[in-house]
């Protein structure tokens, strides 16, 4: 193999045109025979015992050239992008020039990781909240506890109401035909939710348990291409009806879901602990603020495809809550008439800001010749060991210490940042601060971008942890 040329293009694109010699061709072809000749007929002879000459004669030269090429393209590929320390970024586009006996040659198009010129990343302003709890705060939460805590209950004597769950089949038609994805049963629907297209949930309030029933439906004109704007029926049978009973909030409920005795104690407790979330949570938004401020400030030409391979990322992730919460994926697109195109366009805004928030950090890392430190990476396995309830031998198991090691150089940079940042009061925040590349995100997209760390690794035993 050898490197003819390697040409910088726009936009961190490389286009390699790489030779793969005669003799290396050769053993590629030799490969491409003995793994092929079994399926290959010849007069006279039993499956796979032609000679290769022989089939070559009767097929041509190049009948093993297709595969050969195959087997040979990905390993010249590979060594092609180490001999010239090229830090790739997704898959290459791949233009085959020339094959033939002295060996062949392509082209091959690909992303890298671009070159970072950080901007300002020590003494920018960001935006720091002060934070209090009041009463109806602690109240709130208070409220909230007992409501975890409440229970469901069947219900028999009246209709559905809003805030209850009912457990319906239902089955839609168009045109008095069925149409895919709009069946289920005993299907669990929260009234009041939204979780439906507009207007269902609301004709389902008042449906008595065995009540069956037709629903008028049309479409919103943005909904999926197949229903959009169409008037449908939904045939809708009630199976059940459970409500929430709610604990009453007194001394007895204090003692049943804490170690105080009364309920003022735990009134207090909680306006403690919340006080320290929400301090917490202004000193995250303010590392995140500052990040981000960082982050719009770096020049890099940034690949299409690392904002695509992070867009998809979101919405692989977006996919795994819907089936953490038992919500199939396929059947909630179809229900809430998104399509997944639609879904990555929308996150390509949020997944360039999480690409630049990730090469700022990254040349953080390298300005400031950030490490890890062995007595680091044993802090860390000792504070995930506490975390997970086990052994921090255990843990070093699951998770490789080049992890622990990104992760930790990550924060550091993030604290680096955050300790050398002005905090401003929020109001004090200049108004023509640039916001076109800000990541915000709102569902349905996928996932907030702006995390100024990547998510922690979790040891993975038998690929489940103790969550």
């Amino acid at each position: 193999m050898s490197v003819k040329s390697c040409e910088k293009l726009e936009k961190s694109m490389v286009a390699l045109t790489v030779e793969v010699s005669a003799e290396e061709f050769e053993a590629a072809v030799e490969k491409a025979y003995r793994k092929q000749r079994g399926s290959i007929r010849v007069p006279g002879f039993r499956p796979g015992k032609a000679p290769r000459k022989i089939i070559e004669n009767m097929y041509g030269k190049g009948v093993f050239y297709e595969e050969a090429v195959n087997e040979a393209l990905p390993d010249a590929y590979t060594a092609a992008v180490k001999e010239q320390e090229l830090e790739v970024v997704g898959y290459p586009e791949v233009e085959l020039l020339d094959v033939g006996k002295e060996g062949f040659s392509f082209k091959a198009t690909v992303a890298v990781y671009p070159e970072v010129t950080l901007g300002q990343y020590k003494g920018v302003e960001a935006p720091k909240a002060e934070v209090s709890v009041s009463d109806e705060d602690v109240e709130g939460r208070v409220k909230e506890m007992a409501d975890r805590n409440s229970r469901m209950v069947s219900v028999d004597d009246r209709a559905v109401a809003k805030g209850d769950v009912a457990n319906i089949d239902f089955e839609g038609f168009l045109n008095g035909e069925p149409f895919d994805g709009g069946k289920s049963d005993n299907f669990d629907l929260e009234i009041g939710s939204g979780q439906f297209v507009p207007g269902f949930e609301d004709q389902v309030i008042g449906m008595s348990i065995s009540e069956e029933k037709d629903i008028d439906i049309t479409f919103p004109e943005d909904y999926h291409a197949d229903l959009a704007g169409k008037a449908v029926v939904f045939h809708v049978k009630v199976n059940a009806i459970k409500m929430k009973e709610v604990p009453a909030l007194d001394d007895e409920f204090a003692k049943d879901v804490s170690e105080f005795d009364t309920l003022e104690e735990l009134k207090k407790d909680v306006r403690e602990k919340m006080l320290a979330e929400r301090e917490e949570g202004a000193k995250r938004a303010f590392e995140d603020a500052a990040m981000t401020k960082v982050a719009q400030g770096i020049q890099a030409d940034i690949p299409d495809a690392m904002i695509e391979e992070q867009a998809r990322r979101f919405v692989d992730n977006f996919r795994m809550q819907l089936q953490s919460q038992g919500v199939p994926y396929e059947q909630y697109m179809k229900m809430t008439g998104m399509e997944e195109e639609k879904l990555l366009a929308d996150a390509r805004v949020p997944a360039e800001g999480q690409v630049r928030m990730d090469l700022a950090i990254a040349a953080i890392v390298k300005a400031e010749n950030l490490e890890a430190s062995d007595e680091d990476v044993e802090a860390e396995y000792a504070k995930m060991a506490g975390q997970y309830g086990m052994s921090a031998e255990d843990v070093k198991k699951y998770l490789d210490t080049a992890v622990i090691k990104e992760q930790i150089v990550r924060s550091k940079a993030v604290e680096l940042v955050a300790a050398n940042a002005v905090p401003v009061k929020p109001e004090e925040v200049k108004a023509e601060e640039p916001k076109a590349e800000e990541p915000a995100a709102e569902e349905p997209k996928p996932e907030k971008p702006k995390r100024t760390r990547k998510k922690k690794a979790e040891p993975k035993p038998e690929e489940t942890p103790a969550e």
